[in-house]
Parts: structure tokens; sequence; C-alpha cells
């Protein structure tokens, strides 16, 4: 059974999944479909229709809108912004007060174990690819390779990590080793593959 703090504020049409913890003044909001064993920490916001796998995080007043989909084992960092608007105004160009109908909401994807760290930004319709990392403070304005550790404003490809997050060591020829499992990867062009074992 999923586990709603005093304070929190969970839409009934919401849906929890077994061992989900949701925190202190965080709002989840209606149709948001949420898997098994995620936190979601104090002051979080959440989006109507939010899809969110197992096992996903995020951090206190981080902020995912509509209709964001976050693959399992996801982490958002503090106070990290998944926005949902290209070209965002608040009034159309007569002066008229938009309305939900009045724009089109597009989301972001966070693909199965990638991370967001505290403070960034992702624009709308950009996707972070599996077991990326996004750097504190970065501005994703593109696309995320798989496994790529992006930073600065626009956010680029600095490292490459594995699923333990760390930086690969190059060890030649277009591969990389994790450090810390010993996991091996190769490198096509701009993207990175897991060796199989």
């Amino acid at each position: 059974m999923a586990r709603v703090l005093d304070g929190a504020d969970v839409d009934d049409r919401a849906e929890l999944g077994e061992g989900t913890v949701v925190w202190h003044l965080a709002q989840v909001r209606e149709g948001v479909r949420m898997g098994r064993d995620c936190v979601v920490g104090r002051g979080a916001y959440v989006g109507p229709g939010v899809q969110i796998g197992d096992n996903v995080k995020l951090q206190n007043y981080a902020l995912v809108y509509d209709p964001a989909t976050l693959e399992s084992g996801v982490f958002i960092g503090p106070a990290a912004v998944l926005t949902n608007d290209v070209y965002p105004r608040s009034v159309d160009p007569d002066g008229t007060l938009k309305r939900a109908g009045d724009w089109e909401s597009t989301g972001v994807v966070v693909r199965e174990g990638a991370s967001v760290g505290a403070r960034a930004v992702v624009l709308a319709g950009c996707t972070v690819g599996r077991w990326a990392l996004v750097a504190a403070g970065a501005v994703v304005t593109k696309d995320v390779p798989d496994f790529a550790l992006v930073a600065g404003c626009p956010a680029r490809v600095i490292k490459w990590v594995g699923r333990a997050g760390e930086p690969l060591e190059d060890i030649g020829e277009g591969r990389w080793r994790c450090p810390q499992t010993g996991q091996l990867y190769q490198q096509e062009r701009d993207e990175l593959m897991e060796v199989p074992c």
C-alpha cells in the first residue's frame, strides 16, 4: 500500500503503486500513474496524467509537468524542472488569457535509470536517454543520448557514464569501461552501447 504523509495533496484519481511514499506538501494531480516503491519528496509537483515507472525518486521541490513520462529507476533532483510548453505565453496576441485548450502541452521523457541533477531544467519535448546523467544546473535543449553526462547551458555531452553513474574510463578504440562494475561499452559516433558480457 502507498503512504501519503499529512499535508500532501494526492488526487483521488491518481494511482500510486505499492510501497510508494508521498511526502509533506507534495502535490500529485489527477490521472497520474506511479509505479511501486517511488518517493515523491517534500513540495514536489506531479502534473495531470504524468506516467511514472517503478523505483523513481522525485526529490524535494522537483516540478514534473504533464504529459511527462519517467521510466523505472529515474532520479529527479531537488528543484529540477521538466517543462511542457515549447512557446510559453500567458496571453494570446490579442491579450486574452490563455486557457488549457489554447495550447498543446509537450512532455519530457526520461528513460530508464537516468538522473536529472538539482536545479536542472529539461525543455519541453526533450528525451533524456537511458542511464544518462544531467548535471546540476544544466539546461537541456535537445535530446540526451543514452549513457551521456551533459552539463552547461545549453547542456552538451562532456563525458560518458555507466549504470553506476560514474564517468567511464577510455580504454581506446572507442571502448569504455566502468571503474566500478567493469562493464564495457562501445562508442559508435555519438552513441554509446553496452558490450554484452
